[in-house]
């Protein structure tokens, strides 16, 4: 069943891209053949910014920094395991940085639901609303991690580690 909603929802999307795009070749079309009063060709202007391509590459740069600051995360994490109680803020560190990579994961998933509903149903009124409410969870959510990620910054202090004294190995 998921299987047939999901195939319905790509032709469907799939349609309305396929649409899109002839309106675009058809205006490109009507733009290139005009002329002036004089019948001179119209000066060209120049290209316009094609808002699909934009969108994707932010999309994608946006995942990319997303992807690099779990992995810095998850770096700092492994640190302060290593590290343990020496670090001065042992119990803060780990606390801010589990709650970061927790608030990441969670933006992921309200990311992907966000991107299942354009694709789906997002032509429908009733599925707007929630769309944005989605959208302002997770900027907030962005900008929540983007603090916590400041105060990790601003407490983790990447000391060489103290030397293991003799009595500390047994």
């Amino acid at each position: 069943m998921f299987r047939l909603v999901s195939e319905f929802c790509s032709v469907s999307n799939r349609e309305r891209q396929a649409n899109n795009i002839r309106e675009t070749v058809a205006n490109i079309q009507r733009s290139s053949n005009m002329m002036n009063v004089l019948g001179e060709e119209a000066p060209r202007e120049m290209k316009a910014m094609d808002a699909n391509r934009y969108a994707t590459k932010k999309t994608i740069a946006q995942g990319m920094l997303d992807i690099a600051l779990l992995t810095a995360n998850a770096s700092q994490l492994k640190y302060i395991l290593q590290i343990g109680e020496r670090h001065e803020f042992y119990r803060l560190i780990l606390t801010l940085i589990s709650l970061s990579i927790i608030l990441q994961v969670v933006s992921g998933i309200l990311s992907l639901s966000l991107s299942l509903m354009r694709d789906c149903r997002l032509h429908l009124k009733e599925y707007q609303m929630s769309a944005n409410i989605i959208n302002n969870i997770r900027t907030g959510m962005a900008i929540f991690t983007t603090m916590l990620n400041l105060f990790i910054s601003a407490f983790d202090s990447r000391l060489p580690p103290a030397p293991i004294a003799p009595s500390d190995i047994l």
